[in-house]
């Protein structure tokens, strides 16, 4: 898939936002006030600064709205209407917490819920479709929400459970990772299944469809060199998962340097799952590229 910079920038910032709201509405940290407030601010943020950044892949983002109406059937617009419903109910908590220094707990509690149902659908978007194996398991979901909670925890100051998440996160990566290399494969599909010849025997493509470029050679045929797919998997996985755990582990002293060292770590998570996000797209295959002899 051609990895378009508005959808890794959505995937990324809004995880991460949703995943601090998550624990914000758990009282984590039990912080009020101005505190509380920069907390909010961030969350706030990275999950409407996400939201946002998701309407620039659209062809008719004037459009947008007439996504809401169709929740009984598509996972975008449920992703809709729980990201609105999670933004509100925990906006009413934050206003709870930060002007009237008191936490709502009910109100928390619903908004954790439904930024972690955020993340779940949106994920679901991408889980749901069959023609693209590596997407179409388990472990994507998984991964969605493992990064969200990690990155949530990581932003929440909650450097334990950070420490926890973090080393699932990574785990259910190498897991996605590994799986996903074999989805393809294990799907069946070939390019007799690919053009409907498949019952006349062994088909292969003896001219391309066509000289040109099109709209699925753009969008769907996205090829990424296995050595490039490797480094990048490295990167993303030493500054996402590798890096961040470690600095959460050493025992720096000093409370400036500990806080340093804290948004080193946050920095450090971010641009590691904007890479595996990156790849997330690129490495994914499309069986329409078997029409086109791509794969």
């Amino acid at each position: 898939m051609h990895p378009a910079p508005s959808v890794i920038l959505f995937t990324t910032l809004s995880g991460l936002g949703f995943g601090l709201l998550f624990f914000l509405g758990l009282g984590m940290p039990d912080v009020t006030g101005m505190v509380s407030f920069v907390f909010f601010a961030i969350a706030y943020a990275l999950a409407v600064g996400g939201l946002l950044a998701s309407t620039f892949h659209l062809g008719h983002p004037e459009r947008a709205m007439k996504a809401f109406s169709q929740w009984k059937t598509s996972w975008l617009s449920r992703e809709g209407c729980c990201a609105v419903g999670a933004l509100l109910v925990m906006g009413l908590y934050a206003i709870g917490t930060v002007f009237l220094d008191t936490q709502w707990t009910l109100f928390g509690v619903i908004g954790a819920v439904l930024s972690l149902a955020t993340v779940f659908t949106t994920s679901m978007i991408y889980a749901q479709l069959k023609t693209i194996p590596r997407w179409n398991m388990p472990l994507t979901p998984a991964m969605f929400i493992s990064f969200s909670l990690a990155g949530g925890a990581l932003l929440a100051g909650q450097e334990t459970m950070a420490t926890a998440l973090l080393i699932i996160a990574g785990l259910v990566q190498l897991g996605y990772w590994s799986y996903g290399d074999k989805a393809f494969a294990e799907s069946g599909t070939t390019m007799g299944t690919a053009t409907g010849l498949g019952d006349r025997g062994a088909v292969r493509a003896f001219e391309p469809p066509h000289t040109g470029s099109n709209y699925l050679l753009r969008e769907f045929v996205h090829v990424v060199g296995r050595k490039h797919s490797q480094k990048l998997r490295m990167i993303g996985f030493g500054l996402g998962f590798a890096l961040p755990i470690l600095l959460l582990l050493i025992p720096f002293e000093g409370l400036m340097l500990k806080h340093t060292m804290a948004a080193i770590a946050v920095l450090s998570h971010l641009v590691g799952i904007a890479c595996s996000r990156w790849l997330f797209f690129a490495e994914a295959e499309h069986v329409v590229g078997l029409y086109y002899g791509k794969r």
